[in-house]
């Protein structure tokens, strides 16, 4: 499967196709031959660190880790826990947007001086 057929078949983005290609993670397999069952099992490890905020760099540091140390483990965890904190942190963030934001709406249906105490089309609240 050539590097096009790969993408439309499995809906990996061009730009991750070509990063892969950059990256020299084919294992010795020459640029013009069709890719692997192992390249698309490494191209879907890939797609989900993306997926889940892994960057350019992070992403290609954790795939040589995982490629080319057979020891890596430890550090390949601690690069997965640090991406679930942040992402834990992003998600406290959100939840203190929707807290305001439902306090927003509960003062200005309350009709407390901060709204009018109507509810969107000019209904009264009950």
């Amino acid at each position: 499967m050539t590097m096009q057929e790969a993408g439309a078949c499995y809906q990996i983005p061009q730009r991750l196709l070509q990063a892969y290609e950059r990256w020299r993670l084919r294992g010795g397999s020459e640029k013009d031959q069709p890719y692997s069952d192992t390249d698309l099992e490494r191209l879907s490890t890939i797609m989900t660190l993306q997926d889940l905020g892994f960057t350019d760099r992070e992403t290609e540091i954790y795939m040589r880790l995982l490629l080319e140390r057979t020891d890596s483990a430890r550090e390949r965890l601690r690069m997965l826990e640090q991406r679930r904190q942040a992402i834990l942190e992003e998600i406290h963030l959100w939840e203190q947007r929707l807290a305001r934001l439902d306090y927003l709406r509960h003062e200005l249906r309350r009709g407390d001086g901060t709204g009018d105490g109507l509810l969107p089309g000019g209904a009264a609240e009950r």
